[in-house]
């Protein structure tokens, strides 16, 4: 009888709103020109490489050579984990063949890759984290995916992928693949932000959220406050300030995909500041920070250097950093008012 009562209700959910993430692109853009069919193919197959990953990650702790290290390090020096290979290999699988980008460029890969055959058509770059808090990937907490797409401008004849040294107000769309206790994507083509659900009996993201708004201000702050002694006195004086009212709460994962997703829709405030030592700070502008911001200010929230908005940013190399501050417009204010306080004073003291 149970079983019959789920079934029932299963039925019903289905009946009621099945919209899948290629139908909602087209209502989105309410056209099914070339276009809006490229953007929706786009978003599909991004769709298949998060049901790839989801599945080799749910699998990870039976399969040999899934988990750990490979011994060698990326072109930012860092050491790389098996699950970045498998994932940054699984996006270049699935587009291959697509006919939809020329190039892939993704923050595992010291140039872009190439797709000559689709170039012709595919005038499209996708730009990518493949797995983001890959350190999290070996004990089992959540990580995810990060993507952007943009149009290719001009012919990129000498492989040096210039055009993509612009803005994040470029970007066309933007998302990410969060995998935790179910496997969720949000995703904005610039009119609002909506996450999809994977149903895995469908093998179907199922549109779960839509249009969501991030709140004006939060509880959370979210950052490695193991950190603290490296940053700069102002974001100090900004934690200082959050320890001593009442009212905020601290949330880090050390995946920065689970900790925007929970300020997306709660709100706060996550920050990567730079250091004295590294001032643009860790996160890569074009597969980490420009993705988010475009997603935050879409929700109606916003992303700030600490100086300047994350989307007017301009980077001077394909993997150039940034720091980031990015969640609620009140709370990214308020981060950014200690920052501003600091430079008036240091002013004032010259």
């Amino acid at each position: 009888m149970v079983e019959a009562y789920e079934s029932l209700d299963y039925e019903y959910a289905l009946d009621h709103d099945c919209t899948t993430l290629s139908r909602h692109v087209f209502q989105q853009l309410q056209t099914f020109s070339a276009d809006a069919q490229d953007l929706s193919a786009i978003m599909n197959r991004i769709a298949l490489a998060g049901k790839l990953i989801a599945r080799r990650l749910s699998r990870a702790g039976l399969m040999e050579g899934a988990l750990g290290f490979t011994g060698s390090e990326n072109v930012q020096g860092e050491s790389v984990k098996k699950m970045d290979v498998y994932a940054n290999e699984v996006f270049i699988a699935v587009f291959k063949q697509s006919g939809l980008v020329c190039r892939l460029a993704s923050e595992e890969m010291e140039k872009p890759y190439y797709i000559p055959e689709n170039c012709p058509l595919g005038r499209y770059t996708l730009l990518y984290d493949p797995i983001d808090g890959s350190s999290n990937v070996d004990i089992n907490i959540n990580v995810g995916s990060i993507f952007a797409v943009r149009q290719q401008e001009g012919d990129d004849l000498d492989g040096t992928a210039s055009d993509l040294l612009q803005s994040g107000r470029k970007l066309i769309a933007a998302g990410y693949i969060l995998y935790g206790p179910s496997t969720v994507l949000v995703y904005s083509i610039g009119k609002g932000v909506h996450a999809f659900t994977l149903d895995p009996s469908l093998g179907e993201f199922i549109l779960s959220s839509e249009n969501i708004q991030m709140p004006e201000h939060g509880p959370v702050y979210s950052t490695n406050e193991g950190n603290f002694w490296q940053w700069d006195e102002s974001i100090r004086d900004y934690i200082r300030y959050v320890h001593r009212h009442e009212g905020y709460t601290a949330r880090y994962s050390g995946a920065l995909v689970g900790d925007f997703h929970r300020i997306l829709f709660q709100g706060g405030v996550f920050l990567y500041p730079g250091t004295v030592k590294k001032p643009e700070g860790k996160l890569r502008l074009l597969y980490e920070t420009a993705p988010l911001a475009f997603l935050a200010e879409q929700a109606g929230g916003r992303a700030s250097t600490g100086t300047q908005d994350i989307l007017d940013a301009v980077p001077e190399k394909l993997h150039a950093r940034t720091p980031l501050i990015i969640g609620s417009k009140e709370d990214v204010a308020l981060v950014e008012s200690f920052i501003q306080e600091r430079s008036r004073q240091a002013i004032a003291a010259h």
